[in-house]
Order: C-alpha cells, then sequence, then structure tokens
C-alpha cells in the first residue's frame, strides 16, 4: 500500500502551501494525499437539540464541500484520489485519532505562517510535544508557508 501524507485542511492562508507540497511529495513518492478536516465538537444542551443538530449537519456539509474542493487540486497534483477525512472535535485530538486508525499515514505536512503571525498553533504544538503530538512515531514535515510553486517543485 502507498504511504499517506496527511495534511489538515483549514482556512489559513498556508494550508495551500502544505497540500501542494504533500501532493508534490506523493506524486514523486508514488504515495498519497490524505485530507483531514476538523469540525467543532458539538454543544451537549439537550434543550436546544433540534438547533444543534441543524448547526452539525451544516457544518458537516461544508467540511464536506471545502473538501471535495481540494480534493480536486490534490488528486490533479498527486496523481491519485485523496483520501478524505472529517473529525469533530479538537484538531490535535482529531490527528492522533486518524493517524492511530490508519497505519498507512506515514507523514504529517503542515505549513507555517509567515508574516510575522507566528508558526501556527499546529506547528506550535509539534515543537512543544514532539513525538507525542500525533501518538505514534510520525514524521512531521513542516514547510514555510511562502514557498512558490517552484521552490515546491524544487524540493519535493
Amino acid at each position: 500500500m502507498p504511504r499517506k501524507f496527511l495534511v489538515v485542511v483549514d482556512d489559513s492562508p498556508e494550508f495551500e502551501t502544505a497540500l501542494r507540497y504533500a501532493s508534490r511529495r506523493a506524486r514523486s513518492t508514488g504515495g498519497r494525499v490524505a485530507l483531514l478536516r476538523v469540525i467543532p465538537a458539538a454543544a451537549s444542551d439537550a434543550h436546544w437539540a433540534g438547533v444543534r443538530e441543524e448547526i452539525e449537519r451544516q457544518t458537516r456539509l461544508e467540511a464536506e464541500t471545502s473538501l471535495n474542493n481540494w480534493a480536486a487540486e490534490a488528486a490533479e497534483r498527486s496523481g491519485a484520489t485523496p483520501v478524505l477525512l472529517i473529525e469533530r472535535g479538537e484538531p490535535q485530538d482529531a490527528i492522533r485519532k486518524v493517524v492511530g486508525e490508519d497505519a498507512e499515514i506515514k507523514i504529517l505536512v503542515l505549513a507555517a505562517s509567515g508574516g510575522g503571525r507566528g508558526p501556527g498553533p499546529l506547528v506550535s504544538a509539534v515543537v512543544k510535544q514532539g513525538a507525542s503530538f500525533t501518538g505514534r512515531k510520525l514524521p512531521v514535515t513542516i514547510v514555510p508557508g511562502e514557498l512558490t510553486e517552484k521552490d515546491i517543485e524544487d524540493l519535493a
């Protein structure tokens, strides 16, 4: 089975760089991209159960739409249909869950934000927690968020 490059789909500007890099690496190594979209955990207030269910439905629909849009780009760049994953909760917990469930995920690809905004919450957590970040020994590739297409072609 081909190894998978896990990319967390979010709304950050640097996400696209992580996707482009992971897709190019997957193409050059015969791997596949796995796209993970994390959506917030549902509130537990029983009084508003109907409203909560509608919000959950809308949030899931938005996540599916987002993943499908990015899946087309990942497939074109990598040469293989990506794996699409949606998890509820906190991003780090979701990453641990999918990494624990899928031994074919061999690399987590993150992009660091630039422009003085700091590296981003996931990159900061990786640096702080090291190997315990993903729950198993898994290499993490952190790419600069400002990489150009040419840079990615050269590096990947």
